[in-house]
């Protein structure tokens, strides 16, 4: 073939991909969206896709299906993902334990980069919690307390965004030593609380800590967040107790490939918002402990990569690391 002739063919050629893609992108969706969650059935991430998925499916006019892929702390599920078509129908939906398995996880077959944040959608407060038989009534006077002694403190797992906090709080900030116990998940985790088993418990207030404070049968000593939360009114902040600036929030987010078509993000990420912005979402949200956060691909973008950066410098701070 002549050489003008197969620059004019390899012009036409981009131009039709172009085209194509193009097409694709205004006509999204015209087939079912899967959502993918990372964790199993019943969770916090799997209630917030099913709520989510079912305003998605109602705005966007076609099914949203959830497949639950729990295992390796999220990385199955984000794998899956991550090689995934990058046409807007196969979607994420995990916790900061993305951001955090950046840095934690030695071996995973993706990067952070590998995705494109479609909307982080909900977040909730680490807070500390314990028996109400110690007498401890806030997080100062625990501190006080266990200065010189040795305490332990429980959470859902090892390298969960709670241990991290927790453990990154007393050995960094509070200066006191606290030895961690994993629990295979956070009902374990708090019936060992109940049971006077372990000193203290990190969690989120999402994990099911807030309907326990909230009903007396936890007593809450402090929440990693810039105001006190509304369905635990009672449980101060750890700036507080004279902790400030040390914020750390689990939260819910969709992710996308990173070659996703941004018109198809944008697409998503205003169904998403308008779901988010549904006064009954946001009844439900705050039941089970939740903020609901709303806002564009950018700005859930800068948000991801922030985090990231932030639960990386805890890790490494704390050498921890998981193969």
């Amino acid at each position: 073939m002549p050489r003008r002739f197969r620059h004019i063919f390899a012009t036409l050629s981009v131009s039709a991909l172009m085209l194509s893609g193009q097409a694709t992108a205004d006509t999204f969706p015209s087939n079912k969206i899967t959502l993918v969650v990372a964790f199993a059935a019943g969770g916090v991430a799997d209630t917030l896709a099913r709520m989510v998925g079912q305003g998605l499916s109602e705005r966007l006019h076609q099914p949203v299906v959830v497949e639950n892929r729990g295992g390796a702390g999220g990385n199955i599920a984000a794998g899956v993902v991550a090689h995934a078509a990058a046409d807007g129908y196969t979607l994420l939906v995990t916790t900061t334990a993305i951001a955090i398995n950046e840095t934690l996880r030695e071996t995973k077959t993706f990067a952070a980069s590998d995705f494109k944040t479609v909307a982080i959608v909900a977040s909730s407060p680490e807070a500390l919690v314990t028996s109400p038989s110690n007498p401890a009534n806030n997080l100062a006077d625990f501190v006080k307390a266990a200065k010189g002694k040795s305490i332990n403190f429980g959470s859902a797992g090892v390298g969960s965004g709670s241990h991290i906090e927790a453990e990154y709080f007393f050995k960094k900030i509070a200066g006191i030593e606290a030895t961690h116990v994993p629990f295979q998940g956070g009902a374990p985790a708090i019936n060992a609380t109940l049971g006077n088993q372990i000193d203290l418990l990190a969690t989120t207030l999402g994990g099911g800590a807030a309907a326990q404070v909230a009903a007396g049968k936890l007593k809450g000593l402090g929440i990693a967040a810039d105001k006190r939360a509304s369905v635990t009114p009672n449980v101060p902040t750890y700036a507080e107790a004279g902790f400030p600036g040390f914020f750390a929030a689990s939260w819910v987010a969709f992710f996308a490939p990173a070659k996703t078509d941004p018109q198809i993000i944008a697409t998503l990420n205003t169904a998403i918002n308008d779901t988010i912005k549904n006064p009954d979402v946001q009844q439900k949200l705050a039941t089970i402990g939740f903020d609901p956060i709303e806002g564009s691909p950018a700005q859930a973008e800068s948000m991801f990569k922030a985090e990231v950066t932030k639960w990386g410098e805890m890790v490494k701070a704390l050498n921890l690391s998981i193969k």
